[in-house]
C-alpha cells in the first residue's frame, strides 16, 4: 500500500475554510448521484438512528427519508454553518442535530446509532482506520457502517494522474491516491460490500455492517 501525504485536522480545517462557499457549486453536481446512492440506502435499512459524518454543508440531508433522525458532524465550523442554513432555509426536520467534532475521536456514548454514514470523508481525515474504529464504536452491534468514497484506480491512466495529483493533498484536503487498503484491512474487505456508484463508477459505495 503506498504511503498517504500528511493531512492533519489544522490543514483539513484550512482547506474547508476555502471551499465552503463555493462547495455546493464546485463538487455538488458532480456528488449528487453517489451521494443519493448512499442516502437510499441509509433509508432503506432498518433503524432510525443515523450519524452522517462530515456532514459539510448538508448537501444529503433533505434526502433522508422522514422516519430517519439525522445527526450531523464535520471539522469545518463554516461548513456547518452552510449545513444549519440549508435545514432553516428548506424546513428539514429529520435532522436532530449538527455539530463540530472531530471524526476520529467523538464525543457520543457506545452504541449510539443504528446507522453511520461518511460520505467523501475516509480520504479527508488523517487516519480513516481510526475513523472506521470511531464509526464502529457509535453503531449499535447489529447495526451498519457505510462509506460513499473515492478509491485510487489499481493501475492505467487514472492511476497516474492520481499519482500525479498526491502532492496537492493538503492544498485539496483530500487524498486523490486514496487505497481502499487505507479504510479497510483484510478482515474488513472479507466483510465489506463494495458497489460501484455514479457518475462513471469514479466512487465507490461500501457497506460493512457492524
Amino acid at each position: 500500500m503506498v504511503p498517504l501525504a500528511s493531512l492533519d485536522a489544522a490543514s483539513i480545517r484550512d482547506a474547508y475554510r476555502r471551499w465552503a462557499g463555493v462547495y455546493d457549486g464546485v463538487f455538488g453536481a458532480i456528488s449528487a448521484p453517489a451521494r443519493g446512492r448512499a442516502v437510499a440506502m441509509v433509508n432503506s435499512l432498518p433503524g432510525r438512528d443515523v450519524l452522517e459524518v462530515g456532514v459539510g454543508t448538508g448537501l444529503a440531508l433533505p434526502r433522508y427519508s422522514a422516519d430517519k433522525r439525522i445527526t450531523g458532524i464535520d471539522l469545518s465550523v463554516e461548513m456547518l454553518e452552510q449545513a444549519r442554513r440549508r435545514v432553516a432555509r428548506e424546513k428539514i426536520r429529520t435532522v436532530q442535530a449538527l455539530l463540530e467534532m472531530d471524526a476520529e475521536a467523538t464525543e457520543f456514548e457506545d452504541a449510539s446509532f443504528d446507522t453511520a454514514v461518511a460520505m467523501f470523508v475516509a480520504s479527508v481525515v488523517p487516519n480513516p482506520r481510526r475513523l472506521l474504529a470511531e464509526m464502529r464504536r457509535v453503531v449499535k452491534p447489529g447495526g451498519d457502517i457505510l462509506f460513499i468514497n473515492h478509491f485510487a484506480a489499481p493501475g492505467g491512466p487514472r492511476w497516474w494522474i492520481e499519482r500525479a495529483m498526491a502532492p496537492a493533498s493538503r492544498a485539496l484536503g483530500w487524498h486523490p491516491d486514496f487505497a481502499v487498503e487505507a479504510l479497510f484491512i483484510p478482515a474488513d474487505l472479507a466483510q465489506v460490500t463494495l458497489r460501484p456508484a455514479p457518475p462513471f463508477g469514479i466512487f465507490t459505495l461500501a457497506h460493512l455492517p457492524n
